[in-house]
């Protein structure tokens, strides 16, 4: 699980309500039905109108995904990939069809398969990579749409604001209610603004982010199947690899490793 998601949202809305209580004031003011309907009530319709409905309906499973921690490890990847290596530099890479099957990953496993039934390797670069790219493209509609809702629930927190000020000059001839009043009109405001930037935008962010580490994941694949295919050493094989890590990652290779003799 993703707990900087959860600790996060608690941490973000709780310094709110923290900060009403602070300067004197109730968490009770903030609740408001109105402004809370035209707000996410809007939101939503404009979403609605922006997406399809089979994207919109998968709303709470982006959420959902935002609380799950991607559980890729690119030097668990690259681990793989120097076994491989040193196994079909050994035993030939027929031999590889036997480990596919044991690898959990269906992206690797699919990889290892092509190279073991004898695909070209502009062919299966070409099949990996336009697999990703698809990837990436489901990935980009679905936090596509939760900052396109970030965007929206500002504009209607204004919205609502404006509708509550014009009910608020409707009823100037009772001065005693009129600052009651402009207060519950720019909650509108606040919810608008606050729901963009403590939910909607960061989750789309987050999601952003879990993308960017799987189609590193499969970046790091890509190259390790055809580099098996290629009959290139296992220590090469783990230079090569190791190079899409950041430099403190990279060199936790066990001190002993039969895969990087010759």
């Amino acid at each position: 699980m993703e707990i900087s998601t959860g600790l996060g949202l608690m941490l973000g809305f709780g310094a709110l309500i923290i900060s009403v209580i602070l300067e004197g004031g109730s968490p009770m003011a903030l609740v408001n039905l109105p402004a809370a309907v035209i707000v996410f009530g809007g939101t939503f319709g404009a979403t609605l109108i922006s997406f399809p409905l089979k994207r919109f309906l998968a709303l709470g499973s982006l959420i959902a995904q935002s609380f799950q921690a991607y559980k890729g490890d690119p030097q668990t990847i690259i681990d793989l990939f120097v076994k491989l290596a040193d196994q079909a530099r050994r035993e030939g890479l027929l031999s590889l069809e036997e480990e596919a099957s044991k690898i959990p990953d269906a992206f690797i496993r699919k990889g290892v398969m092509l190279i073991v039934d004898g695909v070209d390797p502009a062919v299966v670069r070409d099949i990996m990579e336009t697999d990703t790219h698809l990837v990436s493209e489901r990935h980009k509609s679905g936090y596509s749409m939760l900052e396109a809702m970030g965007g929206f629930a500002p504009t209607m927190g204004i919205i609502g604001t404006v509708m509550g000020l014009i009910n608020v000059l409707s009823r100037l001839s009772d001065p005693e209610n009129l600052g009651h009043s402009i207060a519950v009109a720019f909650i509108a405001t606040l919810y608008g603004v606050s729901s963009a930037n403590l939910l909607w935008l960061p989750l789309g962010n987050k999601l952003k982010q879990k993308s960017r580490a799987e189609i590193q994941a499969r970046e790091v694949a890509i190259e390790g199947v055809l580099a098996v295919q290629a009959g290139e050493n296992p220590r090469i094989v783990r230079e090569k690899l190791e190079s899409f890590l950041a430099p403190k990652q990279r060199g936790k290779a066990p001190t002993t490793e039969a895969a990087e003799q010759e």
